[in-house]
């Protein structure tokens, strides 16, 4: 496995836990509104590691087309 095949597989990891997460959130999942905070603060954990992530692929001149 090369860089871009981990970089790839490491942001769709990333993007699939907080589709899960929002999931959960949308259907009501928490148990009370600590959870929610929880929740609601991992999703704004895992974007703010994504974006960084894009932002310095962008740099080095990877993109989401180049590791697909």
């Amino acid at each position: 496995m090369d860089v871009v095949d981990f970089l790839s597989r490491y942001q769709k990891t990333l993007q699939t836990r907080i589709d899960d997460i929002s999931l959960s959130v949308t259907s009501g999942s928490a148990s009370d509104m600590e959870h929610y905070r929880a929740m609601i603060g991992e999703i704004q954990g895992i974007t703010y590691a994504l974006e960084e992530l894009r932002a310095l692929l962008k740099k080095v001149n990877y993109d989401d087309a180049s590791s697909t």
